[in-house]
């Protein structure tokens, strides 16, 4: 099943190109705001999805005259997997285990813009990735049972500051709009396996990342074991689980960004730069191919290097 939030927040079921107003089916959640609500669903869904379904069932209307929003609004974690792709063989073992957090006011809906802030950053990056979505509290979850912890998943990018002094995740991953997510949120069993879906990013229709989750360093049980093992994820919670970065590159002023993990529907969302910087198009693994170790350098635009 395939849920989405649309126009003023309403719950839909999409089938296909329509979008089914659900609202009156999960009206009697507890909540006080669409992220309770969705929450709220996740924690209790097998006594909602008969209702759900029902609610589904006589059609609804055309997904290009809505406006989807969040499919999570404020997520009460993101938790992002650091460095856990194996970089199509290129990486001898992978990196050790690590992650760290975004801040929930970092979610972006699909159509919406990422702002890129007036700091000092060497490039900004937006990392593709399948998240998946926490379905009941998990503290101290063994590997073995991880999967039953899994929800769903969504689409979703890491954005990144890099270079910002003081280096840090906080001031590079946690700004405004660093968290594009969505269109839906897919319950996991549309997704027959998680490890063998493939990932494509686009940026103004060219594509930039290309690769397969089947490259994944740590996989989800061991994640989930992981992070669980440090603090208590509940329903709702997002578990970014990293990206192939030999296609990173540069996000500007008046980019729109395409991103689809197979079976999740395509994420589209502009990219806004008041200072209208620059970069080469250049991916990490251009840059890797003429024998260099870093992003492509800034060629214009405040804070670019003296020439």
């Amino acid at each position: 099943m395939k849920l989405a939030f649309f126009d003023d927040y309403k719950l839909g079921v999409v089938k296909g190109d329509s979008i089914a107003d659900v609202s009156s089916a999960v009206r009697d959640i507890p909540h006080l705001s669409p992220a309770d609500l969705i929450n709220g669903l996740i924690a209790r869904f097998g006594q909602y999805r008969k209702r759900l379904e029902d609610a589904s069932a006589s059609g609804g209307v055309p997904l290009s005259g809505v406006k989807l929003q969040a499919p999570l609004p404020k997520p009460g974690n993101i938790v992002c997997m650091a460095v856990n792709y194996m970089e199509n063989g290129t990486r001898k073992e992978p990196a050790p285990i690590n992650a760290f957090h975004k801040a929930p006011t970092a979610v972006l809906g699909p159509g919406g813009t990422m702002v890129l802030p007036d700091v000092p950053a060497t490039i900004f990056e937006g990392e593709a990735e399948l998240a998946l979505v926490i379905g009941k509290r998990a503290s101290h979850v063994k590997a073995a049972d991880a999967m039953s912890y899994v929800f769903g998943y969504t689409n979703f990018i890491d954005g990144s500051a890099r270079g910002i002094p003081p280096t840090s995740f906080f001031a590079m991953k946690s700004r405004d709009t660093f968290a594009p997510i969505g269109p839906y949120l897919v319950t996991k069993d549309e997704i027959p396996d998680p490890h063998k879906v493939p990932v494509k990013l686009w940026n103004n229709g060219t594509l930039m990342q290309d690769f397969n989750t089947d490259d994944m360093a740590h996989k989800i049980p061991r994640c989930i074991e992981w992070v669980t093992s440090i603090h208590t994820l509940e329903p709702g919670d997002i578990l970014a689980t990293g990206t192939n970065h030999r296609g990173l590159n540069a996000f500007m002023d008046g980019d729109t960004v395409e991103l689809e993990c197979g079976g999740l529907g395509k994420l589209t969302f502009k990219v806004r730069d008041e200072l209208k910087r620059t970069w080469s198009r250049e991916t990490r693994l251009d840059r890797q191919n003429q024998g260099f170790d870093s992003p492509t350098p800034q060629t214009g635009g405040k804070y670019a290097p003296a020439k």
